[in-house]
């Protein structure tokens, strides 16, 4: 039997993947065989990782981007194309949950950057790479959600409305870009990543989740490679919970 998660010859985009959950995957993937090209907006952040790919015997490409800006995602997405000889997995990965201290007090440009971060970037990019995907070899894409979709609270009310929409997305795009592309989402819970230094123990505790803990970066790796991997040929358009067991 072969290895499902074997990524040999597969080219990965990872946006955010200089840091945090974005940085686990982007190891990961290399880890089993695949090219890397890693965006955020710190160019030199995305050059460290890059040599960490390199050393590790696979291509990387170091890109910088503003996921929030439409021109800078079209030229994300024609260098990595052209750079990589094709994309085979977008992980649209950026995102960020600023809290607001009410609804009445969150300011009008507050809340757009918090949809165009986390609604407006993926879905463009989705476009630009899907297409291509779809017209050529295929692909998977996987857009990294928030359980506060589902569960969402005052504090982050648009965070969750955005990523509520980015929910819909994958619904949408796994049809429209059916079959070559499947198009899935991971709604992660608390995690402890380089966010989490800001956190006081409670919080890190996470004592409202059925397993008791928050999650470690690790541990979205193995629904990030099933969801990218031929092991879920048969799953398009949905989200994947990975949360601990939040009520």
């Amino acid at each position: 039997m072969t290895d499902a998660f074997d990524f040999t010859g597969k080219k990965v985009l990872v946006t955010g993947g200089s840091r945090g959950l974005g940085n686990a995957m982007v190891k990961a993937f290399a880890a089993r065989g695949a090219d890397v090209v890693i965006a955020s907006r710190k160019l030199e952040n995305c050059r460290n990782v890059a040599r960490e790919v390199e050393a590790m015997g696979r291509r990387a490409l170091a890109l910088a981007c503003n996921v929030v800006s439409w021109s800078d995602l079209d030229r994300l997405a024609e260098a990595a194309w052209s750079g990589m000889g094709g994309i085979d997995i977008l992980v649209n990965n950026a995102g960020s949950s600023p809290l607001a201290p009410s609804s009445l007090e969150t300011s009008e440009d507050l809340f757009d950057k918090i949809v165009a971060l986390n609604f407006k970037g993926p879905f463009r990019l989705s476009a630009q790479l899907g297409s291509r995907m779809a017209a050529g070899r295929g692909g998977a894409i996987i857009n990294i959600s928030s359980v506060g979709a589902i569960r969402p609270r005052p504090s982050i009310a648009p965070y969750a409305g955005a990523k509520a929409a980015l929910n819909a997305l994958t619904t949408a795009m796994g049809f429209e870009y059916a079959p070559k592309v499947r198009v899935n989402g991971i709604m992660p819970g608390r995690f402890l990543t380089d966010v989490s230094r800001a956190w006081d123990e409670e919080q890190r505790k996470n004592r409202t989740a059925a397993l008791q803990r928050s999650g470690r970066p690790e541990e979205i790796v193995t629904a990030a490679l099933y969801l990218a991997s031929d092991a879920s040929s048969f799953t398009t358009g949905s989200v994947l919970q990975v949360d601990g067991g939040i009520a």
